[in-house]
C-alpha cells in the first residue's frame, strides 16, 4: 500500500502555453553528468524528425499500482504503459512535498539549490537564472504546452470529508477535464514536435471520484499497514504532525483520538478509487496518442511527485523521510525499446536530463541529475550507489541517503537533532532506528561521509562530469565553496583591503564594500571541489548579519541585475537558518518606502496573529496570517508583509511603531522605525 496528500477540493484543470522568456546565463555552476549524443542511437530520435514528449505527473501517487505488484489495484492503463517501457522500481523524490519536488523535477536542480522548501515559494524567484525544462525544449524548437497541475499551485482546505463517491461523469471532475483537453491538444498538434506536460490531481485529498471507481473495491480488499508506530528510537523531529489532517477533514477525529481501523480501510479504499479514476484518464490520453500514430515517435514519462503515507507509522500524507514518503512510481517508454523493469537506484531529478538525452538535444550544464538512457538500454547496468532526499521542518534541515540496503538520515547540521539508520534487508518496514547501536558505528560513519559528500559521490563511475574551474573569484577564503564564511570575511573588511584576503575586493575597485558582498552573494553555493558539502547551513547567529547586509544593500540599490540577484540571494539565506525556538526577528523597513517584511520562525503548527501598533498602543494594522505550518518565515516570499498603510489604506506617518507576533504558545513584541 502506498500514497496520499493534503486536503484539496476539485480544481479546474489549468491549460496554459509556456511563453518565451529571456533568461540570464545560469550562475549555478555546480556540475552535472552529460553524455555524448552518439550513445544508443536506436533509442534516440532519427534524423528525419524529433521525438515528441508526453510527460505525465500525478499528485500524491505512491507505487500502489498493479504493475508494482499491488494485486488489489485496478490500474490497467498504467500497467499497460509499464508493459511497453521501463519500470523503475526504486525511484526516489528529492523532497517529499508537492511544490519542492515539482520545482526540482522541472528545473533539474535539487532542493538545496532551488531553495524551494515549502508549497508557497516559486522557483522562478529563488533560482531566476535556471532554465526549466519547458524553456529548454522551447529553445530547441518544440511546441511546449502544459495541461492540468504540472507546476504546483495551492490546494485549498475543504472542511469536508476525506472522500466522496460522487454520482458524476469523469469529465465533471478536474482530471476528466484535463484528459479531454489533452486529447484535443494531441489532435490539433500532431504534425509538429511537441513537449506536452500533463498533471493529474488524483489521488490527492480529498479522495473524490465517480462512484463507479469506488465500486471496483471493498474495504476488506486491503490490509492494514504493518505498523502504526514510528520507528523505535527515532527522533521526535522526524515524526509528522496530524494536526492539519485532523483539522481540515470533518470525518477525521480531533485531538489525540486514534484513527480507527475501519476509517483507515475506508481511506485506503478511497485512495484506490481515486487512483483508478486517474488511471482511466491516463488511458484516454494514451489511447488518443496511439490512434493518431504518435506512439511511434513519442517518449512518454509517467511519475508521481513523491510517495504517500496511508497510515504507515501512524501518519498520513507525505513530508517525512521514510521510504513510503520518498519512493515514487516512474515509468519511461521510448519508441523501439525493449520493455523491462530495473532495480537501479534513480531519482526524479533524472527526468529532465533523460528527456534531453532521449530527444537528442543538449543537456544543460546546470542540471544536477543524470540521464537514465543507459539504464533503459541495459536495465541491470551498475548505476547510482545512492539516492539523495532533503526536507526542512521547524526550521531544521534534514538530509537522507538511500543505498541498495540502507537509509541514513541526519536531522540538523551533523545530526544535531538526531539521526536514523534503517536496514531494509532485515527491517523492511522501518520499525527500529539502529543508528546508535555500537556495532553500527563504522557503518554510520561510512554513510555519513557519503551523505556529506553530496549527490555527485553517488554517480556511476563512468559518468563524465562538466569541468569546473579550480578556483572561484568569489570564494574569498579559497576553501573550494562559496558560503557564509566568505560573506563574513567581506563584511569584516568593509572600508579596507586586507592583504590576507585580497579576493574580498571582488570588483577590484580598491575598496571592500557592500557591492563586493553582493557579488559573493549572487554566487552563494557554488563550489569547485570534487565533493562539496550537500548542505549550506545558516545558523541563527548569522541572522542579524544578513539582515544588516540587506539593509545596507537597499540603501545603494540602483536596480541593476547585481543588486536584484544579490539581495534576493541574501533574503533566501534568511529562510535557511536552523532554529530551535519560535522567534520574532527584527525587521528592516525600506528607507525609501514604508513597506516592510516581518520575519519569524515557528517550531510548531499554529495560528499566527501579527499586529502593528503606534506609540499610543493603538492597533494600526492587523495582518491577515491565520494558520501556518512550523518552519522559517524570513524572506520576502514567506515573511509577513506590511504595506506601510493603516487599516483604511492610508500611509502611516514617519515615526516609531511596534509589531507583535502572537501564537498559541508564544507572544513577542519588537520596535521598528518608519522613515519616509
Amino acid at each position: 500500500m502506498k500514497n496520499l496528500k493534503e486536503n484539496d477540493q476539485q480544481k479546474n484543470a489549468r491549460s496554459l502555453s509556456v511563453t518565451r522568456r529571456d533568461f540570464l546565463s545560469t550562475s549555478l555552476k555546480v556540475g552535472a553528468a552529460t553524455f555524448t549524443t552518439g550513445l544508443f542511437p536506436n533509442l534516440r530520435s532519427s534524423a528525419k524528425g524529433k521525438y515528441n514528449v508526453l510527460f505525465i505527473v500525478v499528485d500524491d501517487l505512491r507505487p500502489m499500482l498493479g504493475c508494482y505488484g499491488v494485486a488489489e489495484m485496478h490500474t490497467p492503463n498504467i500497467d499497460n504503459l509499464a508493459a511497453r517501457g521501463t519500470q523503475f522500481n526504486r525511484a526516489y523524490c528529492q523532497y517529499p512535498l508537492c511544490n519542492p519536488s515539482r520545482a526540482s523535477i522541472l528545473t533539474g536542480l535539487r532542493p538545496e539549490t532551488t531553495k524551494v522548501h515549502n508549497n508557497s515559494a516559486d522557483y522562478k524567484n529563488t533560482v531566476p537564472d535556471a532554465v526549466d525544462i519547458y524553456q529548454h525544449f522551447m529553445n530547441n524548437g518544440y511546441n511546449t504546452h502544459t495541461i492540468g497541475k504540472v507546476k504546483h499551485y495551492p490546494s485549498p482546505s475543504t472542511g469536508g470529508p476525506t472522500w466522496k463517491a460522487l454520482d458524476v461523469s469523469d469529465d465533471d471532475l478536474s482530471d476528466g477535464e484535463t484528459a479531454r483537453n489533452t486529447v484535443e491538444f494531441l489532435s490539433k498538434n500532431k504534425d509538429q514536435p511537441f513537449f506536452l506536460a500533463v498533471g493529474f490531481d488524483k489521488p490527492h485529498l480529498p479522495f473524490n471520484a465517480p462512484k463507479k471507481y469506488f465500486d471496483l473495491y471493498t474495504p476488506n480488499r486491503f490490509l492494514l499497514p504493518t505498523t502504526f508506530d514510528y520507528p523505535t528510537n527515532s527522533p521526535s523531529i522526524a515524526h509528522n504532525s496530524l494536526d492539519s489532517f485532523r483539522r481540515y477533514f470533518s470525518d477525521i477525529p480531533s485531538g489525540d483520538e486514534p484513527i480507527s481501523d475501519v476509517t483507515t480501510l475506508e481511506l485506503i479504499r478511497a485512495y484506490a478509487a481515486s487512483t483508478s479514476y486517474m488511471d482511466a484518464q491516463v488511458g484516454r490520453v494514451i489511447e488518443q496518442l496511439d490512434l493518431l500514430g504518435l506512439n511511434e515517435n513519442t517518449v512518454i514519462v509517467f511519475c508521481g511527485d513523491h510517495g504517500f503515507h496511508l497510515g504507515e507509522h501512524g501518519t498520513w500524507r507525505k513530508n517525512t523521510l521514510y521510504e513510503v514518503s520518498l519512493l515514487s512510481p516512474l515509468l519511461i517508454s521510448m519508441p523501439g525499446q525493449q520493455p523491462c523493469q530495473t532495480e537501479a537506484l534513480s531519482e526524479l531529478i533524472d527526468i529532465y536530463p533523460t528527456l534531453c538525452d532521449a530527444c537528442d538535444i543538449p543537456i544543460p550544464t546546470h542540471l544536477e541529475g543524470l540521464s537514465l538512457l543507459p539504464v533503459i538500454q541495459e536495465p541491470t547496468k551498475p548505476w547510482k550507489t545512492a539516492a539523495y532526499s532533503f526536507i526542512k521542518r521547524a526550521g531544521t534541515k534534514a538530509a537522507s541517503i538511500r543505498t541498495d540496503r540502507y537509509r541514513y538520515t541526519e536531522w540538523g547540521s551533523y545530526a544535531k537533532f538526531g539521526h536514523e539508520l534503517y536496514d531494509y534487508q532485515n527491517d523492511l518496514d522501518e520499525t527500529i532506528n539502529i543508528a546508535d547501536l555500537p556495532e553500527n558505528a563504522q557503518l554510520v560513519e561510512h554513510l555519513r561521509n557519503n551523505l556529506h559528500a553530496g549527490w555527485k559521490a553517488g554517480l556511476p563511475n563512468e559518468s563524465s562530469q562538466v569541468s569546473i574551474p579550480n578556483t572561484l573569484l568569489w570564494d574569498i577564503n579559497n576553501d573550494g565553496i562559496v558560503n557564509i564564511q566568505d560573506l563574513i570575511i567581506v563584511s569584516n573588511n568593509f572600508g579596507k583591503v586586507n592583504k590576507e584576503f585580497p579576493k574580498a575586493d571582488v570588483n577590484k575597485d580598491g575598496i571592500v564594500d557592500i557591492i563586493d558582498l553582493l557579488y559573493v552573494a549572487t554566487h552563494f553555493g557554488e563550489f569547485c571541489v570534487a565533493s562539496a558539502p550537500a548542505l549550506f547551513n545558516i545558523s541563527d547567529k548569522h541572522v542579524d548579519n544578513i539582515t544588516a547586509w540587506i539593509t545596507d544593500a537597499y540603501k545603494v540599490d540602483d536596480g541593476s541585475d547585481l543588486f536584484n540577484k544579490g539581495i534576493t540571494s541574501l533574503e533566501s539565506l534568511l529562510n535557511q537558518g536552523i532554529t530551535e525556538n519560535t522567534t520574532l526577528y527584527q525587521n528592516y523597513p525600506n528607507p525609501f518606502n514604508p513597506e516592510t517584511w516581518i520575519p519569524y520562525d515557528l517550531t510548531r503548527d499554529t495560528d499566527v496573529d501579527i499586529r502593528i501598533y503606534n506609540l499610543k498602543g493603538e492597533v494600526v494594522k492587523k495582518l491577515d496570517i491565520g494558520f501556518q505550518n512550523a518552519g522559517s518565515y524570513r524572506n520576502k516570499e514567506s515573511a509577513a508583509y506590511w504595506d506601510g498603510c493603516n487599516a483604511i489604506g492610508e500611509r502611516v506617518a514617519s515615526g516609531t511603531y511596534y509589531y507583535t507576533l502572537k501564537t498559541n504558545h508564544f507572544n513577542a513584541t519588537r520596535k521598528m522605525t518608519i522613515l519616509k
